[in-house]
C-alpha cells in the first residue's frame, strides 16, 4: 500500500514574527511568498524544529531548537517567542491525513472508534517558578472521520498542566476513561511536546491507545524532509560507498549519493489529457529529462572514474556542444536545482518536502519550468501507485506562480491542489494572507506591490521617455 500522509491545515501563534498565522489551509503544493524578513521562512523552520524534537534522544526536552548540524538553529525560547516576551506561550495546531485508518476498541466494552484524520494542538511556555525551563501547558489529540470533504470529530484526549504546579491532569471528550483502583498516583509528565507518558496507561484501565497516538505523531515527522536555500557547491568527484542516504541532505550534500542509490527505481509521470499511462523511466533518466525540459542541459550522466574506485563524476552537455563537461564547469543554477529535483523524486511515497527558494540562481524561463516539475512530482507514480508527495515551498518567484496559474486555467492541475499565502508586513502585527485562486487561475485578491510595482515602473519609464524626447526636440 502506498502511504498518503499530508498536512491539511496548520496554525502557529506567538512564534518569531507571528502573533498568529491564522489557519493555513495546506494542499499538495503549498506556497509562501513575501519580502525578505517577512516571516515566511519561519513557518517551515517551526515544523523542522518539531521534527528535530521528535527525533531528539532527549525525551525530556520539550523543544529542541537545534545544534551545529541541525536543519534549523533557533536559539533560546526568548529568541523564538513573539516579541521576545517570556510570558507569551507558543501555541500551535495542525491536522494531518493518516496513511491508514486508526481503529480503536474501548477495552471496557464502550464501543469501537475509527478515523482517518488527526488534529493535534499544544501550548508551550516557560515554567512559572524558574523562567528557565520549558513546560507543556496543554497537549490534545482529536480523531476525525473525513468523508466527502466533510469531517466529524470522533473523540479527543489530552493532558493539561495544573496552574503553578508540575502536575498534570488527563481529560477526554467522546471517550470515557476509567481509573484503575488503588492509590492515586500521578499521570506523569508529557514526553517532549506531544507524548503521553507510560504513567497514563498505568493510571487508567482503558488508555492503552494513547501510545498509538504518540506513534502516529512520530511517524508524521519522519515523513518530513527539508532542503534549505544555501546548497553546497558542485565538485568534480563524488565519493559513494553504496550507502543509501535518507535524503539529499539539508544543503544537498548527499545529492549524487541519493541519485546513485536510486538507480534501481523507476518513476512514472502522468501527463495531462493522456489517453494512456506514460511509460516508467529509470530514476536518473527522469532527472535528466527534467533538466532538459527546463532548458538547462542537452545530456546528463553520472559515471565512475574507474571500475576499481568508488569515485564518480557528473558529466553534462549544454547547448549543442559535442563533448561533456564536469558539473563545476556549467552554470551555477544547474548544481543548485539538481538537489531539488533529486529530493523531489527520491523521497519515499507519502513524504512531505519543505523547500526554501528552490528556484534560486535560475533564469525566469527555468523558474517557470520548475513549476511544471513540481506538478509532475505530486502526480508521479512508483510501482504503479501514486507517490502522494506534499510540497511546502517558500519562494520569491513570480514566474513560478504564474506558471501554476496557467496550469490551473488549462486544467493540468486543479485549484484545490495549490494553496498560496502572502506574508504581509504592512500591517501590525504582520498577517498571513491567503491568495484566492479561482478555477481560471486568477488571483482575486492580488496584494499591492506583490512582486514589485510593475505597472508603476512601466508608467514611470513611459513618462521619462516622453520627457527625454521632448527635451531632444527642444
Amino acid at each position: 500500500m502506498m502511504e498518503k500522509t499530508m498536512f491539511k491545515n496548520l496554525r502557529i501563534q506567538n512564534f518569531k514574527g507571528w502573533q498568529d498565522t491564522g489557519l493555513i489551509k495546506m494542499a499538495p503544493i503549498t506556497l509562501f511568498f513575501g519580502v525578505n524578513s517577512s516571516g515566511k521562512s519561519s513557518i517551515g523552520q517551526f515544523l523542522m524544529m518539531l521534527k528535530q524534537t521528535v527525533e531528539s534522544s532527549d525525551r525530556k526536552a520539550v523543544f529542541y531548537p537545534g545544534g551545529k548540524n541541525s536543519a534549523v538553529q533557533l536559539g533560546s525560547f526568548k529568541d523564538m517567542v513573539f516579541q521576545r516576551e517570556l510570558q507569551n506561550k507558543i501555541i500551535f495546531e495542525y491536522q494531518w491525513q493518516l496513511p491508514e485508518r486508526i481503529r480503536l476498541k474501548n477495552q471496557l466494552g464502550g464501543g469501537r472508534f475509527s478515523g482517518n484524520l488527526l488534529l493535534f494542538n499544544a501550548k508551550v511556555g516557560l515554567r512559572d517558578e524558574d523562567q528557565n525551563s520549558l513546560v507543556v501547558d496543554l497537549l490534545n489529540y482529536s480523531l476525525f472521520e473525513e468523508k466527502n470533504n466533510k469531517s466529524k470529530e470522533i473523540f479527543s484526549i489530552g493532558m493539561e498542566r495544573v496552574p503553578e504546579k508540575s502536575e498534570f491532569t488527563v481529560f477526554s471528550k467522546g471517550y470515557e476513561l476509567r481509573r484503575k483502583k488503588g492509590r492515586a498516583w500521578s499521570p506523569g509528565v508529557p514526553i517532549r511536546f506531544y507524548g503521553f507518558p507510560e504513567e497514563v496507561v498505568a493510571y487508567y484501565q482503558n488508555a492503552d491507545f494513547v501510545q498509538e497516538l504518540n506513534f502516529w505523531h512520530e511517524k508524521l515527522f519522519k515523513k518530513i524532509f527539508y532542503l534549505g536555500p544555501l546548497r553546497t557547491r558542485p565538485e568534480r568527484l563524488y565519493f559513494w560507498s553504496g550507502i543509501e542516504p535518507d535524503s539529499v541532505g539539508y544543503s544537498g550534500e548527499n545529492t549524487i549519493a541519493a541519485l546513485l542509490a536510486a538507480r534501481g527505481r523507476k518513476i512514472g509521470l502522468v501527463k495531462p489529457n493522456a489517453r494512456r499511462a506514460s511509460p516508467v523511466k529509470p530514476f536518473e533518466e527522469i532527472i535528466a529529462l527534467k533538466l532538459k525540459e527546463m532548458g538547462l542541459i542537452k545530456d546528463f550522466n553520472v559515471r565512475p572514474i574507474s571500475e576499481q574506485r568508488q569515485e564518480y563524476e557528473v558529466k553534462i552537455a549544454i547547448n549543442d556542444i559535442k563533448y561533456m563537461v564536469d558539473l563545476p564547469d556549467v552554470g551555477f543554477g544547474i548544481s543548485q536545482v539538481l538537489p531539488v529535483l533529486v529530493q523531489c523524486f527520491y523521497a519515499p511515497p507519502g513524504s512531505i518536502i519543505i523547500m526554501e527558494q528552490p528556484e534560486i540562481h535560475l533564469h525566469p524561463a527555468a523558474q517557470s519550468a520548475l513549476a511544471d516539475v513540481m506538478i509532475d512530482v505530486i502526480k508521479s507514480k512508483e510501482n504503479g501507485k501514486a507517490r502522494n508527495i506534499q510540497l511546502i515551498i517558500e519562494t520569491h518567484s513570480e514566474h513560478f506562480l504564474r506558471r501554476l496559474q496557467r496550469r490551473i486555467a488549462e486544467d493540468v492541475i486543479s485549484k484545490d491542489q495549490v494553496s498560496a499565502y502572502f506574508a504581509d508586513i504592512t500591517t501590525i502585527p504582520p498577517k498571513l494572507e491567503e491568495l484566492q485562486i479561482d478555477s481560471y487561475g486568477n488571483i482575486r485578491n492580488w496584494p499591492k506591490n506583490f512582486f514589485g510595482d510593475e505597472m508603476g515602473d512601466i508608467t514611470s519609464q513611459a513618462k521619462a521617455a516622453m520627457r527625454k524626447k521632448l527635451g531632444q526636440k527642444q
